[in-house]
C-alpha cells in the first residue's frame, strides 16, 4: 500500500482553501449585517442610511448563501 503524497497534498490545500473561504464569507456577512444596525446618537437620519442598510443586508445574505452552498457541496462530495 502506497500513499499518493501529491494527491494528499492537493486535497489538503483544497480543504484549507474551502475552510478559509467559508470563514471569510461568514465574517463578511457579519460585517454586512452590522451596517444595518448603525444609528446616529442624536437620532438624525442622513440621506444614505437606507441605502447602506439595504446594501449591507444584501451583502450579508449573499455571503451566507455562498457559504451555505460551499458547505452543502462539500457534504455532497463526502456522502456521494
Amino acid at each position: 500500500m502506497e500513499i499518493a503524497w501529491g494527491t494528499l497534498a492537493a486535497i489538503a490545500v483544497v480543504a484549507a482553501a474551502a475552510a478559509l473561504t467559508v470563514v471569510l464569507l461568514v465574517a463578511f456577512a457579519i460585517v454586512g449585517s452590522s451596517a444595518s444596525s448603525t444609528q446616529r446618537v442624536d437620532g438624525a437620519d442622513d440621506g444614505g442610511a437606507l441605502g447602506r442598510r439595504f446594501t449591507g443586508t444584501a451583502v450579508a445574505v449573499l455571503c451566507l448563501l455562498a457559504a451555505g452552498l460551499i458547505v452543502c457541496y462539500s457534504l455532497y462530495l463526502i456522502i456521494a
